[in-house]
């Protein structure tokens, strides 16, 4: 049964940072699981410069299907997933594009599912890192709030089922969340 460890932070915050040196602490083969579709050149070139950063590191590159890509990794690996605000950004564009639509109900049920699935995996430790965006101002537009709802639900639901929680503040750690058998 897989470990998901949460990692939450504002942009620039040092949250993936810290989730890769943790992972990287782990004895096991490492995977980095990565959302960030290839868009222009400035972003080709930050995708090339997080490679550099990961020496060591298999990396599958994933915007939509986590399950399937969770699937395709050997058990007792370390999985880093980078990030789960792009994933829900996918998420949405990708049902905008179809033009269905996409609920709070339906992004409940997709996080539930995949916790699940990271849950039942054969994999050692599972590592989400996303941005925590609702503590901000309110968005001005309808997509914006709809966005910060889906990706608000999303953390929660990972929140929930993580064994461990950490918020990140300016590079510190502040642990939301402590591993088991921890009395507080």
């Amino acid at each position: 049964m897989a470990g998901i460890i949460l990692v939450t932070g504002g942009c620039r915050s040092g949250k993936s940072k810290f989730a890769l040196e943790t992972a990287d602490s782990v004895a096991g083969e490492k995977y980095f699981l990565a959302t960030c579709p290839r868009i222009d050149s400035e972003m080709d070139e930050r995708i090339r410069r997080h490679k550099q950063e990961r020496i060591g590191w298999n990396t599958i590159e994933e915007e939509l299907e986590l399950s399937s890509a969770i699937d395709s990794i050997p058990p007792e690996s370390i999985v880093l997933v980078d990030c789960l605000s792009l994933w829900i950004n996918n998420l949405l564009f990708d049902a905008n594009n179809k033009s269905i639509g996409l609920t709070q109900d339906q992004i409940k049920d997709t996080c539930t599912k995949l916790g699940k699935h990271i849950l039942d995996s054969k994999i050692k430790d599972v590592f989400l890192v996303t941005n925590e965006v609702g503590m901000g101002l309110v968005p001005e537009n309808k997509e914006g709030r709809l966005y910060r709802d889906l990706l608000g639900i999303c953390n929660q639901t990972f929140a929930s089922i993580a064994k461990e929680v950490y918020f990140l503040v300016s590079g510190i750690p502040i642990v939301l969340k402590p591993s088991p058998g921890i009395n507080l």
